[in-house]
């Protein structure tokens, strides 16, 4: 509290008397939206730049207008404009961004011990994935590696029987409506609901979203197509409880993701409405296993065993069905399509060749390139800034279709 004395004793000579600052709810989402659309001067390709909603967009610009305290754009039915404010805030925002990002940029520079904490995490599954190790090992060093990962602080999985396939309704907190299906990686061979815990809840917490993480049948006891029909059921079974169709995105990593294709394929070919959108978190979709990376990273697995995987999930099957060969397959009329991959991902080639053939029909597919060294790299989430990164843009891209 000033004191009497205070309110008497004249400002030093030279000085001006401090403006109040900047509220501490502004964030740095609000200055990005604004940003965006000051720059396109159109909410619907600001928020396809942004992977936003337009609501959700608008919703971002009025709150800081509210923030601040003056309308920064004028909007009309044909038109979008700044205003003097707005006009007066956009360099300097401008500028404050780009120094964020390059602050953010120096720090991962001298970051590389976060790249090798992701692959020394890493080391105990691939020293099991020679040849010669046996599945129910390879699934036990699955399920420790995922359990050394924490799901992030308040997110809850709550067990639910998803059209007769086990699985868990994963949410930051209170149950939320379920509008993301994600399958989880594993080589079609290992792998659990309960293992993926983590990545679930990080994918509920970035996207405001609630999550259904199908326990899907593993091969080689089940192998293909069970692991599909599980996930055909799960699906329709949100449709079945009243989740329209519009509302959902169909997520996968690595061989999840390979999965999530068949899935669309499938629902496509049984003529049953398909979801917005779908995420591909570095996927395995080659089951020839045709390797050719471009760099040299950490081992992922020995060549043979990973055909042995893709054999044991393909069975007596027509390697040719396009289920199992999406990346030969007929993808028109599929929905938008996000693919994160990267730049040290041994399967990295999956990633970009899933796009080039959604593209060649047609399919908004659109690919982002982390500077990663290690598979599926978003698992890493806590501690990697890239995978921190990559979660977020995906939290953004399936906002836009869940709110």
């Amino acid at each position: 509290m000033a004191t009497e004395h205070d309110r008497d004793e004249p400002a030093p000579a030279g000085q001006v008397l401090p403006l109040p600052p900047a509220p501490d709810a502004i964030e740095l989402r609000h200055l990005r939206a604004f940003v965006a659309v000051a720059e396109e001067l159109n909410f619907g390709r600001a928020a396809a730049r942004l992977f936003l909603s337009q609501p959700a967009l608008s919703r971002q610009i009025r709150t800081l207008e509210r923030l601040i305290g003056n309308d920064l754009l004028r909007r009309s039915t044909h038109r979008v404009e700044l205003t003097l404010a707005g006009d007066a805030l956009l360099d300097r925002a401008r500028r404050l961004l780009t120094d964020v990002d390059d602050a953010v940029r120096s720090t991962r520079s001298v970051g590389g011990e976060l790249a090798e904490r992701a692959a020394k995490a890493w080391r105990p599954v691939h020293d099991l994935t020679s040849a010669d190790a046996s599945i129910h090992r390879i699934r036990a060093a699955t399920e420790e590696f995922h359990a050394e990962i924490e799901p992030p602080e308040g997110t809850v999985a709550r067990p639910v029987n998803a059209g007769g396939v086990p699985a868990l309704s994963v949410s930051d907190g209170p149950p939320r409506p379920l509008t993301v299906l994600h399958l989880h990686g594993g080589a079609y061979v290992a792998g659990s609901a309960f293992g993926f815990r983590p990545l679930a809840g990080a994918l509920s917490l970035a996207a405001g979203a609630g999550v259904l993480l199908p326990e899907y049948r593993l091969a080689p006891e089940h192998p293909f197509p069970a692991a599909v029909d599980d996930a055909v059921h799960a699906y329709r079974w949100l449709l079945d409880t009243g989740v329209p169709a519009e509302r959902i995105t169909v997520s996968g990593d690595s061989a999840g993701g390979g999965l999530a294709l068949a899935l669309l394929l499938t629902l496509k070919e049984q003529a049953v409405p398909l979801p917005a959108q779908v995420l591909l978190l570095c996927p395995w979709v080659d089951l020839t296993c045709d390797l050719q990376p471009a760099h040299e990273p950490q081992p992922f697995l020995d060549p043979r065993q990973q055909r042995a995987f893709a054999t044991a999930y393909v069975g007596d099957h027509d390697p040719g069905d396009p289920r199992l060969s999406p990346l030969t397959a007929d993808l028109a009329g599929l929905p938008p399509m996000l693919v994160q991959s990267a730049t040290g991902d041994p399967l990295a080639r999956d990633a970009q060749r899933v796009v080039e053939r959604a593209r060649s029909f047609d399919v908004d597919a659109r690919l982002e390139i982390y500077s990663a060294a290690t598979h599926v790299f978003q698992y890493f989430w806590s501690f990697l800034p890239e995978a921190a990164d990559a979660l977020t843009h995906a939290g953004a891209f399936i906002s836009r279709v869940a709110d």
